[in-house]
């Protein structure tokens, strides 16, 4: 009597196809990797897409049938065939924010560049464009937006949801959603807090955020890289990123270190491009005059040439820039060189989105593995 071996319990097997489908158990992989043989006893696991399934018993009948014919009528196979079916897969996860198309990120090596002057100005700039705007102060130990904006002493509300969650309704000026952190302390007083505070209470303005439909949802990182970085990529699926920096190069090395971050394959956020701030100092009543306090535009060229990254826009210094966000009136609302600067910013980074929408796959938050 031929001893009896699983490989020749797989070969019967891939006699038996399943009806209507032209292809055997083996092929569409119904054959449990559980086959077991003791003496002539064999017992083995057939797995069917759903336990419905019209066609179970006879597909266990003729499996039966195919193993005698292929090890002898005194095999002991009836009843030895118990049947799985697949386990349900499991339900996709709604997108964070579904009703938003794109999710910039606005980042800056060190800080002191102005990151957060040059994305209140660029959110002003699209919504005067006629976009629908969304802001997130994601710098959670200096958050400046409510004062940028002028609404610093602004109460935040919540509504119900009909699913059951509670939303915060963001602020509103200038045709721009805003949300920070800095409406939940208490002005001027210093947020201390550990890593994983600041992670969940920034989670929860973006998830807990009633921000709607939105063209572009732009983010004002913290200057450098950390935690709150990974936050934001894991939470969202951020579209690109753009980096704003001076001339100087200590803030340039840091804009390097940034884009490195954004690159790395753990995280491989694109770049949209760089922003050159503080390019040249232009005074208010010679705006045809230029100077160069920091450095020359090459350097920041250089470092675009470095990475394959366009410059998005050269913001000149003037007095005005400061002065207009001090009074919670961005600049990007004037007719002014340094206002005007900021309408070209926001006309180069709609141009660049739609490049990156039409050159790369739609963005997905980002899975680090342990």
């Amino acid at each position: 009597m031929e001893p009896l071996y699983p490989s020749l319990i797989t070969d019967a097997l891939s006699t038996v196809r399943y009806p209507g489908s032209g292809k055997n158990l083996v092929e569409l992989g119904m054959v449990e990797d559980d086959i077991r043989i003791d003496g002539r006893k064999v017992t083995l696991s057939l797995i069917f897409d759903k336990p419905t399934d019209p066609f179970i018993k006879s597909v266990v009948k003729a499996a039966e049938a195919a193993i005698r014919l292929a090890a002898g009528g005194d095999v002991e196979i009836e009843g030895n065939i118990a049947v799985k079916t697949k386990a349900p897969a499991p339900a996709p996860k709604a997108p964070v924010l579904p009703g938003v198309k794109n999710i910039i990120g606005i980042s800056s090596g060190k800080g002191g560049v102005g990151k957060s002057t040059v994305a209140a100005n660029l959110a002003v700039a699209l919504a005067a464009e006629g976009y629908k705007v969304g802001l997130l102060d994601a710098d959670i130990f200096g958050p400046s937006m409510p004062k940028m904006f002028g609404i610093e002493d602004e109460q935040l509300y919540m509504r119900q949801a009909e699913d059951g969650r509670t939303l915060i309704i963001p602020a509103e000026r200038y045709g721009v959603k805003l949300l920070s952190i800095g409406f939940l302390v208490e002005k001027g007083s210093a947020v201390v807090w550990r890593g994983s505070m600041a992670s969940n209470a920034l989670k929860q303005l973006i998830e807990q955020g009633d921000w709607g439909e939105l063209d572009y949802f732009l983010i004002d990182m913290p200057p450098g890289t950390s935690d709150i970085h990974l936050t934001l990529v894991q939470t969202l699926g951020i579209g690109g990123i753009l980096v704003v920096t001076t001339p100087q190069e200590v803030a340039l090395a840091d804009a390097r270190k940034g884009i490195d971050m954004f690159r790395d394959p753990k995280i491989n956020v694109p770049v949209l491009g760089l922003v050159d701030n503080m390019a040249w100092f232009t005074p208010e009543l010679h705006p045809d005059e230029k100077y160069y306090l920091f450095g020359n535009d090459k350097s920041v060229d250089a470092l675009a040439a470095e990475f394959d990254v366009p410059v998005l826009a050269r913001i000149p210094l003037v007095a005005s820039v400061g002065e207009h966000s001090d009074a919670g009136r961005p600049v990007a609302l004037e007719n002014t060189v340094s206002g005007l600067s900021f309408v070209h910013l926001a006309h180069e980074l709609i141009d660049a989105v739609e490049r990156r929408n039409n050159e790369l796959p739609p963005s997905h938050k980002v899975e680090m593995k342990k």
